[in-house]
């Protein structure tokens, strides 16, 4: 039980954001795009409700959301490329 607790708060835990890259980039599956300092720069701009005062990254309330984001940020990023 107390494990679950320390995961639990761990997960819901405010993280600055090298501290989330870390650890998103460790638990994401191999085929999904790895988190970087720049692409979550963009992840802040583009959903700065998310981000209400000096609340850092957690677990819990961004990992699915830059999951989802991430895909098609780095989409984006290919075509300009191109």
């Amino acid at each position: 039980m107390k494990r679950k607790s320390f995961e639990s708060e761990a997960n819901s835990a405010k993280t600055p954001m090298l501290e989330f890259i870390e650890a998103y980039n460790k638990t994401i599956p191999a085929g999904f795009p790895r988190a970087t300092p720049e692409a979550l720069e963009q992840f802040r701009i583009t959903h700065t409700v998310l981000f209400k005062g000096k609340a850092g990254w957690s677990v819990d309330k961004h990992r699915k959301r830059v999951m989802d984001w991430l895909s098609s940020y780095q989409m984006n990023i290919s075509i300009h490329e191109s």
